[in-house]
């Protein structure tokens, strides 16, 4: 089992589990033998650029975030590691917030949900349709954030699949672009384990605990992981690591679950050419 955990969310995005405290995060990462763990939730932004409700923390939450994390790194020393960060999204002109991010916590993770497109309108991906202009634009975007050090991790780098009906010439171009340039900047690839969460053992916005067998029956639903992405990457010299990519209650519990669901989305054999790092 991986034993560290790099994307997690709290209560103050908005869409996670309101009643969830922090520590009740760290307390089912330790009851699932987890040694480090790291609480990555949706950066706030200086410039307000994501207008949505309920998408991120407030820039003003930003102090208590680090000081609450800090506060837990210290009650449980010796029980597990906990890292302080954020999931970051890259735009042209926000690169010195986006250090400033980086210099105060421990990880930064990259998930990128948006572009701007030709007359730099911000479309966000999940609510508005890419063109295929803009699907290359966001390979683009996701290089040029490994190009300037940003991330130490690129989330569900094959989020681009959800509004996608099939895979076909752009989208593997788009998967090239992406694993050359963590071939190239030595930056790990996450297999985000939240879209299988979200289609079984949450389905309807409610937690189950229908057998893995039922489970299986809603793997067709599921965008990413996407197995011909995954395909692609096998062929790169890039690292690779499971995210729970956590929001909800009784998400990480099941983690050993959803790596075995996932697994069978991109397909065994896929998953033995990757090479999966080690917590150090």
């Amino acid at each position: 089992m991986q034993e560290f955990n790099y994307h997690s969310h709290t209560y103050r995005c908005g869409h996670a589990d309101l009643d969830m405290k922090d520590e009740d995060y760290i307390q089912d990462y330790i009851k699932m033998g987890f040694k480090r763990m790291a609480f990555t939730d949706h950066c706030p932004e200086k410039n307000e650029i994501d207008k949505r409700n309920n998408m991120r923390m407030k820039y003003s939450q930003r102090k208590e975030y680090l000081e609450t994390i800090q506060a837990l790194k210290e009650k449980y020393a010796g029980q597990i590691e906990i890292q302080s960060g954020y999931e970051i999204e890259y735009l042209p002109g926000e690169e010195q917030n986006l250090k400033e991010l980086k210099e105060e916590t421990d990880k930064l993770i990259l998930g990128q949900h948006f572009v701007y497109d030709d007359n730099q309108k911000l479309k966000i991906h999940g609510k508005d349709e890419f063109s295929d202009k803009e699907l290359l634009r966001y390979a683009e975007y996701i290089e040029q954030a490994m190009k300037l050090n940003l991330p130490d991790i690129i989330a569900h780098p094959d989020f681009y699949m959800l509004k996608r009906k099939e895979f076909g010439e752009i989208e593997a171009k788009v998967a090239h672009h992406i694993c050359k340039a963590a071939e190239t900047y030595g930056v790990p690839l996450e297999i985000n384990l939240n879209h299988i969460f979200k289609y079984t053992y949450y389905e309807n916005t409610k937690l189950n605990s229908k057998p893995i067998e039922e489970q299986r029956k809603n793997l067709d639903k599921v965008a990413y992981p996407c197995k011909e992405f995954w395909k692609i990457a096998s062929q790169y010299d890039i690292h690779v690591l499971y995210g729970i990519d956590a929001h909800h209650r009784g998400q990480i519990l099941v983690f050993n679950e959803l790596v075995e669901l996932a697994n069978e989305v991109i397909g065994k054999d896929i998953i033995k050419r990757l090479n999966f790092i080690d917590l150090k």
